[in-house]
């Protein structure tokens, strides 16, 4: 449970980010912990969910790896502490500089999105005159139970390879003379909570890897993605995700021989819920049967609820008898910048701090400075 130093939080200037590293620390404590029986299973951390520098950092220092989807993510993952030969690079638009990169630094693996992909990173590495280690990412076609923009096992979306091609992939890979083929990967989406997802996915790369080593390829890595969600309607009594019944399904549902490792890249479960965006009431305007509380956060601040009609729980930590229904919205000059519709709140007044709960993912990392508003800064716990 976070617990919101509020005469601290009210001397800076709003909106920003806050962080309990606290729970942070714990959450990857839990992560150890569930793991722990299984050497073959190394976790990276999804560095896109957020790259404030304090909490790579963190990360960093209980030995996760990083998975990136950019050169600049590569750059920051390293920058805090992160372990090169634990940096996963995925992603189907690489461009020949953050190729490069990765290639310059060392990196563990590509995670090959095409095979156009695969062509180019054996030109490039043969131009070095060094091999680059790739797996191959495939597209399963599994509908995970997640909202249609964050769904990435579809045969439609743009991620990875259909597994239709397989023959094909088998036969590029070996035509490379610049590439070392490590293993296979899927992801199939985010915030996915029904286990059964999970499974599916297991059982799809059993049978991935059994085609692929039946077409004479080694698979050394086996890569399930990410995805696991949190509890958005509950962060305080359920702060840490569900890591135990999420690694269950591995441990239980996926083949693996001696000598394969298991990876895994995680997150939203990691950070979202360490962090609130904390903002000012700026108004609260009556009018046309509705009770608007105005902020001074913005979906340029928080774009979540705009993109994919996010639920947040809102808490106003300014003390109130009495409750109110209210339209909590930003002053963003959009009809969308809405954080929440007939939310129960403490009678709120102007001047109040709120703070926006379970924005610790894709919240500060996909900020943007539309209208010209400043990026909201993020602090820790340490920093107050």
């Amino acid at each position: 449970m976070t617990t919101f130093p509020t005469a601290r939080l009210a001397e800076r200037r709003t909106p920003f980010y806050y962080y309990d590293t606290e729970l942070l620390e714990r959450t990857l404590e839990t992560i150890a912990t569930e793991t722990s029986d299984r050497p073959d299973f190394i976790v990276h951390y999804a560095v896109k969910a957020n790259a404030n520098p304090a909490l790579l950092r963190i990360i960093a220092r209980h030995g996760l790896g990083a998975d990136c989807v950019s050169g600049e993510e590569i750059s920051a993952a390293l920058g805090a502490g992160m372990d090169a030969g634990k940096t996963v690079f995925a992603g189907v638009g690489k461009t020949d500089d953050e190729i490069n990169l990765g290639l310059d630094q060392g990196i563990a693996c590509f995670n090959i999105e095409s095979l156009e992909e695969l062509a180019v990173i054996d030109h490039l590495s043969g131009l070095k005159g060094t091999k680059a280690n790739v797996a191959i990412r495939f597209n399963p076609d599994i509908k995970a139970n997640t909202i249609a923009q964050i769904s990435t096992g579809r045969r439609e979306n743009k991620f990875g390879i259909s597994t239709d091609m397989i023959d094909e992939v088998a036969e590029a890979v070996k035509g490379c003379k610049h590439i070392v083929f490590k293993g296979t990967h899927i992801h199939i989406g985010s915030q996915i909570t029904d286990m059964d997802d999970f499974v599916r996915l297991a059982q799809s790369m059993n049978a991935i890897v059994v085609t692929l080593e039946g077409k004479g390829l080694d698979v050394e890595t086996i890569n399930v993605g990410g995805g696991l969600g949190i509890d958005y309607a509950n962060p305080d009594t359920a702060a840490v995700a569900d890591f135990g019944a999420y690694f269950g399904v591995f441990k239980t549902h996926l083949r693996t021989r001696p000598g394969q490792t298991v990876h895994f890249e995680l997150g939203r479960s990691i950070v979202a819920q360490c962090g609130s965006l904390i903002s000012r009431v700026t108004y609260v305007k009556h009018g046309c049967g509705r009770r608007f509380v105005i902020l001074d956060a913005g979906m340029n601040d928080l774009v979540r609820p705009a993109m994919y009609k996010a639920h947040h729980e809102i808490q106003n930590l300014t003390p109130h008898g009495g409750t109110e229904r209210y339209d909590v919205v930003g002053p963003v000059c959009e009809s969308s910048d809405v954080f929440a519709c007939d939310a129960v709140l403490p009678v709120t007044c102007r001047g109040d701090l709120v703070a926006i709960r379970s924005a610790g993912a894709y919240g500060e990392t996909m900020a943007s400075r539309y209208n010209l508003r400043p990026l909201a800064p993020g602090f820790t716990d340490k920093d107050l």
